[in-house]
């Protein structure tokens, strides 16, 4: 698939590029204490497939960070740049570097009973709490 089909995000210094072929604008939202302690909020993902490519790769560090899943980020700037299911390799790609992405919408919020009281979303959205995320994933790890 050509760049033209593609979105593209980078990093803050540009040392990454990540060429993304799908984008799902149906964005989530997850309040674990890991995202938070990551980005100091609440994370904004996008599904995003297997079909993601990287350029600058050698720049990129990747966490362990969960039984299903890994972060990357840039070792330069720091940049957040993707969660990584280890079962599917598929991608989640933070909402703020495809800014331009049509359509967005929160869709789901996850460990909804660990969001803290000093914040809220007035979207009506559907919620899974810890225990229904590790029900969830259980079977993958």
């Amino acid at each position: 698939m050509s760049d033209s089909n593609k979105k593209i995000a980078t990093c803050l210094c540009g040392v990454v590029k990540i060429r993304v072929a799908n984008v799902d604008p149906k964005f989530t939202v997850c309040h674990c204490s890991s995202c938070r302690k990551w980005g100091g909020g609440p994370l904004f993902m996008m599904q995003c497939g297997t079909n993601v490519e990287f350029e600058g790769r050698d720049t990129i560090s990747e966490y362990d960070s969960s039984d299903w899943a890994s972060r990357g980020f840039c070792q330069k700037c720091g940049t957040h740049l993707f969660s990584r299911f280890k079962k599917t390799g598929s991608y989640n790609v933070p909402v703020g570097l495809l800014p331009d992405t049509e359509n967005l919408e929160m869709s789901m919020q996850y460990f909804s009973d660990l969001r803290p009281d000093y914040y809220c979303f007035s979207n009506n959205t559907p919620e899974m709490t810890e225990a229904e995320i590790y029900a969830y994933f259980s079977p993958d790890v």
